[in-house]
């Protein structure tokens, strides 16, 4: 019996860190990017670095 606790433990475990990966790389997707923004509209040309 607990052999069977070990691999439900295991599966835990990796079911936890694919869940933190998976939000973290969501977090860098969502995340706005860093450089140069060049905005064009009403006001006219705008330029700013992030």
């Amino acid at each position: 019996m607990p052999a069977n606790r070990n691999v439900m433990y295991l599966i835990i475990g990796v079911l936890a860190v694919a869940v933190g990966v998976l939000g973290y790389n969501l977090y860098q997707a969502k995340k706005q990017p860093e450089g140069v923004q060049i905005n064009l509209g009403p006001d006219g040309l705008k330029i700013q670095s992030k």
